[in-house]
């Protein structure tokens, strides 16, 4: 057996680590180059055929092939980052992508926005969700993100409601894991008031009711905007994102106070792009129907009949009626599948309106 002065003495030494460190991270920085290149490449042959510009359906295709095959010690949300951040540059290439989403800067939905297209494209805050599809339909950004869905809360109305006035085509989806923490520059016993938007506040009510019982609940327009509030006001506190209290130098007072642990918000990408089938896509339309009896139950026949897996569906009052309503529903399949298809045609001929508002691939919640 080998002495432990010997063991040593076979390690690489520090001048050999940092050699081969070196040597790593030039080989590194080459393939970054390639990789650009050949994506470029690829963009420019693609074009030729006579393809689409973007093909952001085989970008996350590959991340998640990529993510599949990772098995080293960096942890699974960095190298998400890095492959994000590759992929969102080299697109940049080409061009840079205009987003609108509802801000301000580290919201929620800001936080979505750069999980799916990196922060080499312009992500635009605007202040109300109908003001991303006003900033889409008049052109001045090449895409959009709304929250459509949250587990705890259910529909978010004026996403829905603006699909009602501008259906505008959904051709993605990005699902957040949301974490809220307790923010600010006191401590716990201190806070007096406690800031966030609506939901965030209805999502956290028992651990508020627990362990801040005196706070009153002070409802914002954001959560980013509850944290930027409580960086200037002592004995405030703020329900936001981690990101949102480093941005605005906030102590962590208490760590993911979501009542429910599984609380995911679902955001749709909106925009003119056509999501290209993938084999693992859901398809989402709008139908109004006669105000008849039994009317709800023959429209949902073609899609029995043509063996299709509703996985949302959501009733939303029509504008200016008493008594009528609009259906949202989401289903599994793609908009070019001949069952889809079918389906639609049948349905088509149940309603007085019907809208498909896009197909896109299903995605995975993100932590």
């Amino acid at each position: 057996m080998a002495s432990r002065k010997e063991t040593r003495s076979s390690s690489p030494s520090l001048g050999e680590l940092n050699r081969r460190l070196g040597k790593a991270s030039r080989e590194l920085m080459q393939l970054l180059g390639e990789h650009a290149v050949l994506s470029d490449r690829l963009r420019r042959a693609r074009l030729d055929a006579g393809g689409p510009a973007l093909d952001l359906e085989s970008e996350q295709q590959a991340l998640q092939e990529m993510l599949n095959s990772h098995k080293g010690p960096l942890p699974e949300h960095c190298v998400r980052a890095i492959l994000r951040e590759l992929f969102s540059g080299t697109r940049a290439l080409a061009k840079t992508l205009k987003v609108a989403y509802l801000g301000p800067a580290y919201s929620y939905s800001h936080l979505a926005a750069l999980e799916r297209f990196g922060s080499s494209a312009e992500l635009i805050p605007v202040s109300t969700i109908p003001a991303v599809f006003e900033e889409l339909g008049r052109k001045h950004v090449d895409f959009g993100l709304v929250p459509i869905e949250n587990s705890t809360d259910g529909r978010v109305v004026d996403t829905l409601n603006m699909f009602t006035r501008m259906p505008l085509r959904i051709c993605g989806e990005v699902q957040l894991r949301i974490h809220h923490y307790l923010l600010g520059k006191c401590e716990r016993s201190e806070i007096k008031e406690v800031y966030s938007k609506p939901q965030a506040l209805s999502q956290c009510r028992d651990w508020l009711t627990k362990h801040v019982p005196l706070a009153r609940l002070v409802e914002m327009t954001s959560t980013a905007a509850a944290a930027q509030l409580a960086a200037d006001k002592f004995g405030a506190a703020a329900i936001a994102s981690i990101q949102a209290g480093v941005n605005y130098n906030l102590n962590v007072i208490a760590e993911q106070i979501e009542d429910n642990k599984n609380n995911i918000t679902r955001f749709a990408v909106i925009g003119d792009h056509e999501a290209r089938r993938t084999g693992r896509d859901k398809t989402a339309m709008m139908f109004e129907i006669a105000h008849l009896p039994g009317s709800l139950a023959d429209a949902l026949t073609a899609f029995k009949r043509n063996r299709l897996n509703l996985t949302w569906i959501e009733s939303f009052p029509m504008p200016g009626t008493q008594s009528q309503y609009l259906f949202f529903v989401e289903l599994e399949g793609h908009h070019n599948d001949k069952r889809v298809q079918r389906a639609i045609s049948a349905l088509q001929r149940k309603t007085v309106r019907l809208e498909v508002l896009g197909s896109y691939a299903r995605s995975e919640p993100i932590a």
